[in-house]
């Protein structure tokens, strides 16, 4: 394979697209070398499932709410390093098992109708003990408890499972504490030093109990937080509308208050074509991922562009992504490790990434976390090599000798807006019949529809991706933890949606996170890694690279692996065209 990495470089194909936006002003200068003002227009071939912290379990809604929402810490735009956020510092004593946050004062959440007389009040300590302990509640709209304070927080657990006997213990969780209204202590089971990664998920921001008094489930939609913009329109599967927070609490380092933007625009076109074409139009800012059959043209056309000219900025960077297929390990066919082996085996993953990726991605020939993260070594892991004879041998260990026997076996898949699920999946379905002799049927669903069948257990070999949630293999090796199973089949498992289990695992990874030496640490998840993929637990295609098409005027918007965007400082520069939203 070619591989091709550009980091901002100026797209020549596109150079003779102009804008059509809707009116011109000149945007307001700030101290320093930025400028207030403008819309910041996106695009998200998915419609989002949830909005509300609690409940958020894929990227949509994640880059959606994150405009919104603030927990005590996040993450870097630029190297997803951890910055303070609500929190103004912290403390952790020396085996990182005590943790100490001061709140910053004068923080409030944004003006809404949960509030006496619509406007927002101060963010305290209580408000974090409060979503703290809703997190640690059981709820059909928490599905997040397993991979946050679970096993981690000194009384979660006894806390959760009060609330799921109806009984909350009347202390609350006894390892968090409120010190003063501006400080709070989180106590930990074990020694965690990447502790501030969880803290920098949707799970822990913070929200009113205002607002969850007031709109239940409705939260899914109603957004009120205290983060740099705030919700002013959302017609689901339409358009989103994010406008400046007034009162935001950030500035800069020329003393600006942040954001600099007016509003973020969300729409929601379902082609990916069609979203190029609007990029093209200058209708909007930026579009995340290429369409694969349009990926030749546009990195062919790099070689003749001139930069002084050239309006539009590609950036690429390996992503800290997953594509993969999931088996139900419950079943009567996938409980069978030869099968599964049978099944890796049989898959080109070269000929996957080369001819139907047209080079976009990495093919996923080493272990289950992406080889995008500078501390793990990946290459140590050995994959799966494309080995027919080896394939067959397998199934035919597992009872069925070329195929024979083997039931129709369907493979769910949704759609997404360039077809590139459904192009791979129709490659791998003719893979599985030549190599081995198995019938595949495709079934595409509605992403809602999909990922709800695959967290009940009602499909038994699916098509999705598992996107870094922090910048940590953590977060890519707990969807393999059998404590995130649960008892029955038909419960939801967010998580480990492959019921997958192994006692080897599980001891490797648990060992992981509770070493603070971070060589030692990522040592145990590699040999976790390794332990997973000689059981063939999932289906690894490939590792994805992040491709963005950005406007040149958009500026202090740096791409990184998560594709995690923060857009208090993105800025435009002046005499840009900007929509008035």
């Amino acid at each position: 394979m070619k591989k091709i990495i550009y980091s901002f470089l100026v797209l020549g194909l596109l150079a003779s697209c102009g804008s059509n936006n809707s009116s011109k002003e000149n945007n307001k200068k700030a101290n320093g070398s930025v400028n207030y003002g403008g819309v910041f227009r996106m695009n998200e071939i998915e419609d989002f499932r949830s909005l509300y912290p609690l409940d958020i379990t894929e990227v949509v809604s994640q880059r959606i709410s994150s405009q919104v929402y603030e927990g005590l810490v996040k993450l870097s735009q630029a190297d997803l390093t951890i910055l303070p956020s609500l929190a103004q510092k912290w403390e952790k004593n020396a085996d990182a098992s005590q943790w100490i946050f001061l709140i910053r004062k004068g923080v409030k959440y944004h003006d809404d109708e949960c509030f006496p007389g619509g406007k927002g009040r101060e963010i305290t300590a209580k408000d974090f003990m409060y979503c703290f302990q809703q997190l640690c509640s059981v709820s059909p709209q928490n599905s997040q408890f397993g991979n946050t304070f679970k096993d981690r927080v000194v009384g979660a657990n006894e806390y959760y499972q009060s609330t799921v006997d109806k009984n909350p213990l009347p202390g609350g969780i006894s390892g968090i504490k409120i010190i003063d209204e501006y400080t709070i202590q989180i106590d930990l089971l074990f020694p965690f030093a990447g502790f501030l990664n969880i803290l920098s998920t949707p799970a822990c921001w913070v929200y009113p109990k205002e607002a969850l008094d007031k709109y239940g489930v409705e939260m899914r939609s109603k957004c009120v937080g205290t983060g740099p913009f705030q919700a002013k329109n959302i017609k689901e599967g339409d358009v989103v509308i994010l406008e400046r927070n007034p009162d935001y609490w950030d500035v800069d380092e020329y003393d600006n208050k942040l954001p600099y933007l007016d509003a973020l625009k969300f729409s929601f076109i379902k082609e990916k074509k069609n979203e190029l074409l609007e990029f093209k139009r200058g209708n909007l800012d930026m579009v995340f991922q290429i369409p694969v059959e349009s990926i030749s043209d546009i990195l062919g056309e790099l070689d003749h562009a001139k930069e002084a000219n050239a309006p539009f900025d590609l950036q690429v960077i390996p992503a800290m992504t997953i594509f993969y297929f999931g088996f139900q390990i419950q079943s009567d066919i996938f409980d069978k490790k030869e099968v599964r082996l049978a099944f890796n085996y049989s898959i080109d993953r070269e000929k996957i990434v080369n001819y139907t990726l047209q080079g976009e991605g990495v093919p996923a020939k080493y272990g289950i976390v992406p080889p995008s993260f500078k501390d793990y070594d990946s290459k140590s892991i050995k994959g799966f090599t494309f080995d027919v004879d080896k394939a067959r041998k397998y199934l035919a260990a597992a009872g069925y000798p070329n195929g024979k026997g083997f039931p129709k076996l369907i493979l769910q898949l949704n759609q997404g807006g360039n077809n590139r699920n459904i192009q791979i999946a129709e490659v791998i379905q003719k893979m599985l019949m030549e190599n081995l002799n198995i019938e595949i049927e495709l079934s595409v669903l509605a992403q809602a529809e999909h990922l709800e069948r695959i967290e009940t257990g009602k499909t038994l070999f699916w098509r999705t991706g598992w996107v870094a949630d922090y910048p940590d293999p953590e977060t890519f090796l707990t969807i393999l933890y059998s404590k995130h199973i649960p008892k029955n089949l038909s419960d939801k498992a967010y998580l480990n949606s492959m019921r997958y289990k192994n006692v080897r695992f599980d001891s490797l990874f648990t060992a992981a996170m509770q070493e603070v030496d971070i060589e030692k640490r990522m040592k145990l998840y590699m040999q976790a890694d390794q332990v997973a993929i000689d059981d063939a637990a999932i289906m690894p295609i490939f590792y994805d690279e992040n491709y963005r098409l950005v406007q040149t005027y958009i500026k202090s918007f740096p791409a990184n692996a998560m594709e995690h965007r923060d857009l208090t400082r993105v800025y435009f520069e002046k005499e840009k065209e900007v929509e008035k939203n």
